[in-house]
């Protein structure tokens, strides 16, 4: 901290100044994240960025506003509504938390259960897909829950329903299923996982239920396809998170995570504190936090309406498509990404033997795009992509500049010795193989062997670039 103090005008200027070396947000086509709202949510989200969300009792207003969006969002994915079920929510800064807050209602319940019969409590899983996000990961570690992956498969990067039934067990809290992959926004079938799941449960006497993990896809799903079955519809859901902060179309720092009914969230996760003002009730993982993206929210909601929301995300998809056919007029890429799913490009190069994706991403960053290059998780590691998330915010005219940029960058790339290890595009020695040692034949490498050698190799390149704390 500097010892004296500086006018206010020249401490924006440094600040400012140095932000200006950040990237572009409009253009970060990494992140799923909002870039973009209208001025009027601006102003609100300005004048109400001093009031402390959690002090119910001196913002009543901004407290129904939330318990408003919470009842918009329980309705939007089909919870019942009678005496015997009330969906319940609540908001909290992102999907992350919203995902802790359920899987810690899941283990407290399976754990009270198995007190109740007098059984072990001590080993509790979760059935997720390795696609999952790496939040999921985090829940496991920090509350002590084994963390079951269903592996993936070149060609299918979501969770196998019938391998992931396959896994679950007496110990088992719940099945995480993922609506919009982090990877390629696929859906994954929550309502084949539903069936298969219910009858496992049948047979075994057992109650395991389902969360649904539709931080992406929540926004998108009841809008574009309204029949398709995978939220409150299907009796083993108990609840779902959401990020408001995604295709919300809210700035960062909202999510939200609802229950099928009170039963489903035990009591005593709830606490009550009144050093506020009144007796209030809480559960989240942390405490203060702005009110300003809950009120954003809910000029979303009324500003949008559902025609609006739908007409924004027919567009999303409109300019996922252009963007994927410009793609593969290059004749260059296979696409990984479908169709139904959330508005985002997935694609690999079709050969990886000279240039690899991560060097196309590298070479974009010069243009102002960034665009994530990665590899797929256990089992299909070899498998390298990069992906194109479409936002509001991103036209027709930017996936049409991007394409052309791509196009230039892969012409330039061309022109370049390649940057692969020789001895991982190429050959092994004979005596490296025991087939072969006989006859000391110089083997060539499969295309999988070479695509998961140029993967690590860039992997490692990457991991030795990073600065800072992570």
């Amino acid at each position: 901290m500097p010892e004296n103090s500086m006018p206010k005008d020249a401490a924006y200027q440094v600040i400012n100044d140095e932000l200006m070396l950040d990237g572009n947000p409009r253009l970060n086509l990494a992140s799923f994240v909002t870039t973009w709202m209208e001025p009027e949510c601006n102003d609100l989200i300005m004048s109400s960025i001093n009031k402390n969300y959690v002090d119910m009792d001196e913002y009543p207003v901004t407290t129904e506003l939330q318990n408003r969006c919470v009842n918009i969002i329980a309705h939007l994915f089909n919870a019942p509504v009678g005496d015997k079920e009330t969906a319940v929510g609540v908001g909290t800064v992102g999907s992350s938390e919203a995902i802790m807050l359920a899987g810690l209602a899941f283990k407290r319940k399976w754990q009270n259960k198995r007190k109740a019969e007098g059984k072990p409590y001590d080993k509790p899983n979760i059935v997720t897909g390795a696609n999952v996000q790496v939040c999921w990961e985090k829940f496991a570690r920090y509350f002590e829950v084994e963390l079951k992956e269903v592996k993936l498969t070149e060609g299918c990067y979501v969770m196998d329903p019938v391998k992931a039934v396959e896994m679950v067990d007496e110990n088992t809290i719940c099945v995480a299923a993922i609506l919009g992959s982090t990877l390629t926004g696929e859906f994954e079938d929550v309502k084949l996982l539903n069936d298969l799941l219910s009858k496992k449960n049948k047979e075994n006497g057992w109650n395991t239920p389902i969360h649904v993990d539709a931080a992406s896809g929540g926004f998108i799903a009841p809008f574009i396809w309204p029949e398709l079955e995978w939220d409150f519809r299907l009796p083993l859901v108990k609840s779902i998170n959401v990020s408001g902060h995604k295709y919300g179309l809210v700035y960062a720092g909202v999510g939200w995570v609802v229950w099928r009914s009170k039963e489903d969230l035990p009591d005593e996760l709830i606490f009550h504190i009144n050093y506020l003002g009144s007796d209030q009730p809480t559960f989240t993982l942390n405490f203060s936090k702005g009110s300003s993206q809950i009120i954003a929210q809910y000029y979303q909601f009324i500003r949008l309406g559902f025609e609006g929301y739908k007409r924004i995300m027919e567009n999303c998809l409109e300019n996922a498509r252009a963007l994927k056919e410009g793609l593969e007029k290059t004749g260059r890429f296979k696409i990984l990404s479908k169709d139904k799913g959330v508005p985002l490009v997935a694609f690999s190069l079709k050969d990886s033997s000279k240039h690899t994706v991560f060097e196309i991403a590298e070479s974009l960053r010069r243009f102002g795009w960034i665009l994530p290059a990665y590899t797929m998780p256990a089992d299909a590691q070899h498998v390298a992509v990069l992906r194109v998330v479409v936002r509001e915010d991103f036209n027709r005219s930017l996936a049409e500049r991007l394409v052309s940029h791509i196009e230039q960058v892969l012409r330039e790339t061309d022109a370049l010795p390649s940057r692969v290890p020789v001895e991982a595009a190429h050959i092994i020695p004979a005596d490296k193989t025991l087939d072969n040692m006989a006859e000391n034949k110089a083997v060539k490498k499969s295309e999988r062997e070479i695509q998961e050698e140029v993967a690590l190799y860039w992997k490692r390149l990457v991991s030795e670039r990073k600065t800072g704390p992570c």
